[in-house]
């Protein structure tokens, strides 16, 4: 292929859902998310985070092996895929699997029968992932037959298979049990709560109920077409260009050539370092090297074995697990199991499908990736196969990772991890038959077993030589390597290494070793926290290290304090109790549990699990949420410009110079609200929130102004590059917390009709008490709402001054009503339609009023329709969420726990703009007067600070309240040294009480249930 002619240039095809799709002209930086949902009909894939990290846009893709004439099947995330990297691919999305005009899938119908699915914006990622899972579980030909209704596919695998797929609101028990019900080996009565099941059936009746799934029945062909598309691929826009180049030579011309013209250039093989790195410019050249052989190749011989650069993890995983003691000896083959193990808790199933090895590497020594894989290869002593230009070097891992970032011109083309025989000729070690190595991975994250970057990952590898006299054990050699902690790169405590090889392993030794390498593990990274990874790097090596003793001393006194019950022996083998031990500590991911209902007859059919209406659509991907509606002619798309400063003057707003292109259309601010109309961008009871900042930011996320253009990632790429000039001159710094707030008595005033009424005489409580404590302090944190559906509207404007908004929205009517009085136009011009909301949780009540109203200024100011779909970045950055608050409390008390007197000061953050805040105080008490406090006294302040403004958010006030009620009485409990369930039943309301706390109750009660359920 000529890379200079663009005559020369080829076409993109690939399906869809079995239709054929050709592509001549196309913007090499599309991804395969931005074409299903904007020139597709298929809107079954969501953005949800844009980074690989949810699964909502998960698909399928098939992709024909001519070497070995089959079709491998794997899960992807399309926001990450780049479109011309699926050339030749067949793509299946959750309406492919099956629909309402031909047909539900059995997932579908039992996600539906299992109440799986709620606002329904995961579910048909997940009904992919779960799809993918099915159909590999049937390829394989070394497992029998299932019984009839079920899959190949195991429990463990099943539940694995969402591991990657996060679910807002549903939780995940019944979406487990929908895809347990595919497997085999499930246990019937775990799968619980469903709507297929009456009570007292058995087994084979509950079987026979359940929408039928035959295991041999193919849901999906692939194309045959796809099978003849030659793999070489070139595509050219005016200004873009995608090269899939098929050898090694064709890549170095390519490289080379552009290297002289300075052009801009990414190389690819599946685009998911985009999920980590985002590109904040647009570049002129893509490579992509799924085309070249040699870098998909897996070798192996007696020296090792050789990964190809663009293998993926998931394909190296499957590789390492499958070596035998034939080809390496068992201490070899148990290390690269260990080491497969460890990958396959990097990232989620769909990203390791498609994410490459050397592509994780490359992240890792260019871009200070905290990568997994570089410091679990670091230890075993990998090497590293790189080309520059026409130069082919041999690199150690660690040279690699210590070099300079690498240059355009350099791609690594393979890693190597050697055998136990080659690492030996390395160290120059002893081949001594009784040497014996050792190896073991770590990784402490937020989420042990993948989908999250680790907070501190390691790996250690020794080679061990018994002493007969002594009946212990030298170390002949040893790496160990830790990684993401804050440090540009994974490294080797070459001075801990340095230390114990040589000696004879002791506590003592150990003891030492520790303390060497907590003064060795100090995270460069202002935002690590040094003592925790110091403490974590220490736990490890303890770890590693501790049962070796036990195991070479065969002492009973060997371990350290803390450690006892060793599982180790002399005669099993280290390496596989270690393995052992792995498993104890880390928890699988298999669940499970026992649902009962006693539904009565008298209410029926109220308290049937009965299939929720449009469950099955959700599932499928055809229920329409806002972002699904189609775009009318001419839309545009709008993306918001906010403050990056808490407290400033805002000069001006201006494009950057490099981004004032074709398509972006204007800047819609303040100075744009219609004679007659108010800068409102939303009205509640409690007040109102302008829709833009006019001449003073008052917090970060403030909205600026609304960037609109021609798509919405043009939009919301000239937003996030807006040149903004701010003047912090005259004005007082910003308030950032409660206690600035107080300082500087900056308050919302609490309507008189919202003041709850203390209870009881607080001093004579106070005096009744046996013991008090003072004093006593209590933080609570903010939490973001995530749900999977970000802010989304669209606006489009009607004849004679009317204007028609679909809002994902909680508040529809607070919603109309802004709308009207920010563009000065009567109330009945304003339709607000909200279809289904992709969870809101109180995040779409207030804030999502301003979000419909700034894309019904828009429309109304351009009379064009207008969309917007806030990024997760933006959303998280100007959502608020839950109040944070700080309390301080008084509370008094008997010897048997019973509280006489509580009395609180409690600071609530509401942030810059009133929303629901002044609502809270109500709500707190409200939640408080769960117990009988004897008496109850509160001072409760709403602090307006410079934050964005917090907002509903699942209880507001009530969680906060309940919350502090509760540390109350365990705070009491420990003072007594008692049992807390004790404290809290004998502060319990009875009547008498009730009718002191809450004024509306009267009379007798027919039945007082509370201390019976108690």
């Amino acid at each position: 292929m000529d890379v200079k002619n663009s005559e020369n240039q080829t076409s993109l095809i690939f399906a869809i859902n079995g239709d054929k799709f050709e592509l001549s002209k196309i913007d090499p930086s599309t991804t395969l998310l931005e074409f299903l949902r904007t020139q597709t009909r298929f809107k079954s894939v969501k953005l949800g985070c844009g980074e690989g990290g949810c699964g909502a846009c998960v698909v399928l893709i098939s992709k024909y092996d001519p070497l070995h004439d089959r079709v491998e099947d794997f899960t992807a995330s399309s926001c990450l895929t780049l479109l011309c990297s699926i050339h030749g691919c067949s793509i299946t999305t959750s309406e492919g699997i099956g629909n309402s005009k031909h047909g539900f899938h059995p997932i579908h119908e039992r996600f539906a029968g299992f109440h799986a699915s709620q606002c329904g914006f995961c579910t048909p990622g997940m009904c992919v992932s779960l799809f993918g899972t099915l159909i590999n579980a049937e390829k394989k030909t070394n497992r029998q037959e299932p019984p009839s209704g079920f899959s190949k596919v195991t429990v463990s695998e099943v539940e694995k298979a969402i591991a990657g797929n996060l679910c807002r609101c549903t939780g995940y028990r019944p979406i487990a049990a929908a895809c347990k019900s595919f497997a085999a080996d499930v246990d019937m009565e775990d799968l619980g709560l469903n709507s297929f099941w009456r009570k007292g059936e058995s087994k084979d009746v509950k079987l026979s109920r359940l929408p039928r799934y035959d295991h041999h029945h193919k849901s999906i062909k692939f194309p045959m077409f796809l099978k003849e598309i030659k793999n070489d691929l070139f595509i050219a826009s005016e200004k873009h260009s995608w090269h899939r180049p098929t050898s090694l030579k064709e890549l170095q011309s390519l490289l080379e050539l552009n290297r002289a013209n300075g052009t801009r250039i990414k190389v690819v093989v599946n685009n998911t370092g985009m999920g980590y790195y985002k590109d904040k410019e647009g570049y002129d050249k893509y490579i992509d090297l799924n085309g070249i052989s040699e870098l998909s190749k897996i070798k192996k011989d007696q020296s090792g074995i050789e990964i190809g650069a663009a293998v993926t993890i998931s394909k190296a995983i499957e590789v390492l697990k499958q070596q035998n003691k034939s080809d390496f000896n068992s201490d070899f083959v148990m290390i690269l199991e260990k080491i497969a193990e460890h990958m396959n808790k990097v990232a989620s199933g769909f990203i390791r499908n498609t994410a490459s090895v050397g592509g994780n590497l490359v992240m890792a020594q260019k871009s200070k990736f905290p990568s997994d894989i570089a410091t679990i290869l670091l230890a075993v002593d990998s090497m590293v196969h790189i080309m520059t230009g026409s130069k082919f070097e041999w690199l150690s891992l660690e040279e690699f990772l210590e070099r300079p970032p690498l240059r355009l011109e350099s791609v690594v083309l393979s890693i190597k991890i050697l055998s136990l025989e080659a690492i030996r000729t390395i160290r120059s070690t002893s081949s001594e038959q009784r040497n014996r190595f050792y190896f073991e991975t770590y990784r402490a994250s937020p989420r042990p077993l993948g989908n999250a970057l680790s907070y501190l990952n390691a790996a250690f590898f020794v080679e061990m030589s018994p002493s007969e006299d002594t009946g212990g054990s030298m170390i002949e050699s040893c790496r160990l390597s830790f990684g993401a902690y804050g440090n540009k790169h994974a490294i080797r405590a070459k001075n801990v290494e340095e230390f114990l090889t040589g000696k004879m392993l002791s506590v003592s030794i150990l003891y030492e070793a520790i303390n060497l390498l907590t003064a060795t593990i100090i995270p460069k990274n202002e935002n690590s926290n040094t003592a925790y990874c110091s403490s974590l790097a220490a736990g490890f090596v303890f770890q590693f290290f501790n049962p070796l003793i036990e195991i070479f001393a065969g002492a009973t006194n060997s371990y350290l304090n803390g450690y006892s019950n060793s599982p180790f022996v002399n005669d099993i083998k280290f390496i596989e109790n270690q393995k052992q031990v792995h498993d104890d500590k880390i928890p699988t991911l298999l669940s499970s549990g026992k649902q009962v209902l006693e539904a009565g007859n008298e209410y029926h059919p109220i308290g049937e699990p009965i299939i929720k209406s449009g469950a099955a659509l959700q599932a499928s991907g055809e229920a329409v949420y806002v972002d699904d509606i189609p775009s009318p002619p001419n839309c545009l798309h709008g993306a918001y410009i906010y403050s990056s400063k808490p407290l400033a003057r805002v000069r001006s707003i201006k494009l950057s110079p490099e981004l004032q292109l074709d398509g972006v259309i204007e800047i819609i601010s303040s100075k744009d609200i219609p004679s007659g109309g108010e800068n409102i961008g939303a009205k509640t009871i409690f007040g109102t929130e302008p829709i833009f900042a006019e001449e003073i930011a008052r917090c970060v996320g403030d909205r600026l102004a609304v960037v609109v253009a021609e798509s919405q990632k043009l939009a919301d790429m000239v937003a996030n590059s807006t040149i903004v000039d701010y003047d912090i001159e005259n004005l007082e710094p910003p308030i950032l917390s409660v206690e600035d707030a107080v300082k500087r008595s900056s308050f919302f005033e609490v309507p008189p009709f919202l003041h709850p009424k203390h209870v009881g005489d607080i001093s004579k409580g106070m005096a009744e008490a046996d013991h008090k404590i003072l004093k006593a302090e209590l933080k609570l944190g903010s939490q973001y709402y995530f749900y999977m559906e970000t802010q989304t509207a669209l606006a489009v404007p009607d004849e004679d001054n009317c204007i028609t908004v679909y809002s994902s929205n909680q508040f529809p009517e607070f919603t109309h009503s802004t709308i009207a009085s920010c563009l000065g136009i009567p109330e009945n011009n304003v339709r607000v339609i909200t279809r289904r909301v992709g969870g809101g949780f109180g995040g779409k009540t207030i804030k999502a009023i301003s979000f419909a109203t700034s894309c019904a200024l828009a429309a109304h100011k351009l009379c064009r329709p207008v969309r917007m779909y806030l990024n997760r970045k933006t959303d998280m950055i100007m959502a608020g969420g839950r109040h944070p608050m700080k309390i301080t409390y008084n509370v008094g008390f008997k010897n048997d726990g019973k509280i006489t007197a509580l009395e609180l000061d409690i600071l609530v953050d509401a942030g810059i703009y009133v929303d629901i805040s002044v609502a809270l105080p109500h709500n707190i008490v409200t939640a408080l007067k769960k117990y009988d406090w004897g008496a109850l006294s509160f001072d409760i302040k709403v602090c307006r600070t410079n934050l964005p403004s917090r907002s509903a958010m699942r209880g507001p006030g009530e969680l906060q309240g309940s919350f502090i009620a509760e540390a109350v009485i365990e705070n009491v409990a420990a003072t007594l040294s008692i049992d807390v369930d004790s404290v809290r039943s004998i502060n319990l309301h009875t009547h008498k009480s009730l009718q002191s706390f809450y004024d509306h109750c009267y009379g007798e009660p027919f039945e007082y249930t509370l201390p019976s359920i108690w």
